[in-house]
């Protein structure tokens, strides 16, 4: 699926990537409408990715690479234009999702972005100020949702996921939407890879009251902080700070409601709607 690039470092390099995909067709004597016909799209395309205001998939940019002859040029420029559909805060992020084989998250205020329904994502995105371009929504929509991949990645990464209660009584988007996200975030607790707990608003205490956070743990075992606000984020790499972040979520998980007790209270929130 091919993507719009996000501003800032992102579109800069999407924009390379054109420059270099036209010189190269150039190279090799094809117009746009014979390169497009060789790759599958019409010359409208075409010229769309060569201004850098598309991504083309990473299939796309395999068959540009053979069409042109390449040798790999353009196949190589596949992580980068990755990346470049997302916010340049997140980028970090979405690279260690990638790469994690342990993921845990406590949330506050939205259901976290690789649980939710597609209708769900397109409320909180209709609600940023100043609102976004119709473009970037489509965009990061279909971005969120290639991210939920981790879900039936193999190895399977161990996944938790810890919201408050109110997070599930927010009915953004109404109730309707709320229904269809309660209901997602219980298939997803099916898996055998997936924990979701819920901190109860009258628990009395939570060692969660700094906000939300993200841990990660990649395959060589060290481990990463994430936190997002106001659109900024921090990633920290500390292995001190990394580890009082994991022990922290420790804590949150012992004082929030087991998995079951979970299910069964999200069930019930469910029934009420």
């Amino acid at each position: 699926m091919d993507a719009l690039p996000e501003e800032g470092a992102g579109k800069g390099v999407v924009c390379a990537f054109g420059k270099n995909l036209k010189t190269l067709r150039l190279r090799a004597g094809l117009d746009r409408e014979e390169f497009g016909r060789r790759i599958g799209y019409a010359a409208s395309t075409v010229a769309s990715y060569e201004q850098g205001r598309r991504i083309p998939s990473p299939r796309t940019i395999d068959r540009a690479d053979e069409a042109v002859g390449a040798d790999g040029l353009l196949s190589n420029w596949k992580e980068e234009m990755e990346k470049a559909q997302y916010p340049g805060f997140f980028q970090g992020m979405a690279q260690l999702e990638k790469e994690a084989i342990e993921l845990l998250a406590y949330d506050t205020l939205v259901v976290k972005g690789l649980l939710q329904t597609e209708e769900y994502m397109r409320a909180l995105l209709g609600m940023r100020r100043p609102p976004l371009d119709p473009e970037i929504i489509e965009q990061r929509v279909a971005a969120r949702q290639a991210r939920q991949n981790i879900f039936d990645r193999r190895p399977a990464p161990l996944l938790g996921f810890v919201m408050d209660e109110s997070v599930l009584r927010r009915p953004y988007g109404g109730k309707g939407v709320l229904r269809g996200q309660l209901e997602q975030i219980l298939l997803f607790g099916q898996k055998r890879n997936v924990e979701i707990q819920v901190m109860p608003l009258d628990c009395g205490e939570s060692a969660g009251v700094d906000g939300p956070f993200t841990v990660v743990t990649r395959e060589d075992g060290k481990k990463f902080v994430y936190a997002e606000a106001q659109g900024t984020s921090a990633l920290e790499t500390a292995p001190k700070q990394a580890a009082l972040s994991a022990a922290r979520y420790g804590i949150i998980r012992s004082q929030a409601l087991t998995p079951r007790e979970s299910t069964e209270f999200i069930e019930g929130v469910l029934g009420s709607l």
